[in-house]
C-alpha cells in the first residue's frame, strides 16, 4: 500500500495565517481533554495578577510613591532636581509593571489556547494530510498525551469505516489510561491502544505502521541534556530515525512541532524521505510552529528529496 500526501487547504485560512475553527467549542474541547502542564499558566496568572496589582498600587498611590523615592533620592544625593527624578523614576517604574502585566496576561491567554482550541484544531488539519484513511490498517501518535491528536486519528478510521487501529504511545502508564478514557469519551475506543514507551527506542518492528504522527512533542526528547545542547539535538534526531524505522514503505508521517523545525526537515533529507512539505508558520506558545509532512519511498534513491516550503517566520 502506498499512501500520498494530501492538499490541505480546508483547515487553514490563508488570510489569517490561522488554522480555521472546527464546528466544535473549545469549552467542549476542555470539559473532555482539560490541559497539559497547568502549573505553567497558573505561574503565568500569578505573575500577570501580582504585577498588575501593582501597577494599580502606582497609579493610586503615586505621590505618596514619589515623596518615598524622594526621599531615597536625597539620602544619596544633594541635587535640587531630586521630585523630578524621583516622579520619573515612579512613572516608569508603574509603566513597566502595567506593560509586564499585559504581557503576561497575553502569554497566559496564548498558552491556554495553543494547549485546548488550537492543538484541537491543528490535529484537524494534520489528520487531513492522508489521503485515504480507509487503506489505514495500524497508526502510531507518537506522544499522545491527553489524546487530542489520536482521538482525531481514530475518528478518520471510523469515519472512512477502516477496521484499522490507531496506537497511542507515552512514557507515562497514568497518561495512557486518561487517554483511553478521552478516546471512551469520544466514542472511538474500539479503535485505540496505548502503550508505554520510550520514542528513542520504539516498542515495535521495523515497517510496522502506515501512517506515523506527533504533535508537539518532539521538541521535549532530550530535554534532560537542555534544549539547545548537541546532545539534545541529537537525540532528537534519533527520535526522528525511530519514527521513519517503524513506518512502513508509502506510508506518511507528520509531525507539528515547535522551535526545531528546521533540524527535522534536513534530519528526513539524510534519511532520503520524499514529498517533505513545511506547512506555513502557526504561533503556538508564543513561538513559531509548523507541520512537516513526508512520505517514506517505496525504494530508497540517493540524493536530497525536493522540500516544499512555506516558513513565514
Amino acid at each position: 500500500m502506498s499512501l500520498t500526501v494530501k492538499p490541505h487547504l480546508h483547515y487553514y485560512n490563508n488570510k489569517t495565517g490561522k488554522p480555521t475553527s472546527t464546528n466544535r467549542d473549545w469549552t467542549q474541547i476542555y470539559a473532555i481533554y482539560g490541559m497539559d502542564q497547568w502549573q505553567t499558566l497558573f505561574f503565568l496568572l500569578c505573575h500577570a495578577i501580582f504585577f498588575s496589582i501593582l501597577s494599580i498600587l502606582f497609579l493610586f498611590y503615586f505621590d505618596p510613591v514619589c515623596n518615598l523615592l524622594e526621599t531615597g533620592v536625597l539620602l544619596f544625593t544633594t541635587s535640587t532636581s531630586s521630585t523630578g527624578a524621583a516622579r520619573f523614576v515612579a512613572g516608569f517604574t508603574g509603566c513597566v509593571t502595567a506593560l509586564s502585566a499585559l504581557c503576561l496576561f497575553f502569554a497566559a491567554g496564548n498558552f491556554f489556547y495553543s494547549s485546548v482550541a488550537l492543538h484541537h484544531d491543528m490535529a484537524q488539519r494534520m489528520v487531513s494530510y492522508v489521503n485515504d484513511w480507509s487503506s489505514v490498517k495500524l497508526a502510531l501518535d507518537i506522544g499522545c498525551g491527553r489524546g487530542i491528536l489520536l482521538n482525531a486519528v481514530a475518528t478518520q478510521l471510523k469515519k472512512t469505516g477502516s477496521s484499522g487501529r490507531v496506537v497511542g504511545l507515552d512514557r507515562s502508564k497514568r497518561t495512557t489510561l486518561s487517554t483511553l478514557r478521552t478516546a471512551n469519551m469520544e466514542g472511538v475506543g474500539e479503535y485505540v491502544t496505548c502503550r508505554e514507551g520510550d520514542v528513542r527506542s520504539l516498542p515495535f518492528v521495523d515497517n510496522y505502521f502506515d501512517v506515523v504522527v506527533s504533535a508537539v512533542f518532539v521538541h521535549k526528547v532530550g530535554k534532560e541534556y537542555g534544549h539547545r545542547t548537541v546532545e539534545a539535538a541529537a537525540e532528537r534526531m534519533r527520535a526522528l530515525g525511530e519514527m521513519v524505522r517503524v513506518l512502513k514503505s508509502g506510508g506518511i508521517g507528520v509531525v507539528w512541532d515547535i522551535v526545531h523545525v528546521p533540524e527535522y526537515v534536513r534530519r528526513l533529507q539524510e534519511l532520503k524521505m520524499e514529498d517533505i512539505r513545511v506547512s506555513k508558520r502557526v504561533t503556538a506558545f508564543m513561538v513559531s510552529s509548523h507541520i512537516v509532512s513526508f512520505r517514506k519511498p517505496d525504494q530508497l534513491v540517493w540524493g536530497l528529496s525536493e522540500v516544499r516550503l512555506d516558513w513565514r517566520c
